[in-house]
């Protein structure tokens, strides 16, 4: 799990900048960053699934798990508007950064009642 969460902290820092960006009036972050972001946070989300099929995963991981597939989803929907230049919509992209957020939440929480 603790993978999965560096992949996704580093995943989150791209987000934030985009973000940043969009709510500054850019309507599209640079390509790059858009898929160095993608990358990161697809990776985290690999680590996660591989660290659910092979071990007792709390319900806490499964939750978290649960919460990231969801954001991915809306991770897709804004590289979509983005692929077809469409600037980002803003309301999908703060349901997009909440979702990662609170799910990023709930993977600490496990972490930390896994090691406590």
């Amino acid at each position: 799990m603790t993978v999965a969460a560096v992949l996704f902290a580093v995943a989150a820092l791209g987000g934030v900048v985009m973000a940043a960006m969009r709510f500054g009036g850019r309507e599209l972050p640079p390509m790059a960053l858009a898929v160095v972001h993608g990358l990161f946070a697809a990776s985290g989300l690999v680590a996660l699934i591989l660290f659910v099929i092979n071990s007792t995963a709390s319900t806490l991981a499964l939750v978290a798990l649960a919460g990231f597939v969801i954001a991915a989803l809306g991770g897709f929907m804004l590289f979509a508007s983005h692929l077809r230049g469409q600037a980002l919509p803003i309301n999908y992209v703060v349901i997009h950064g909440a979702g990662a957020i609170v799910s990023f939440v709930i993977l600490l929480a496990a972490i930390f009642t896994a090691v406590g």
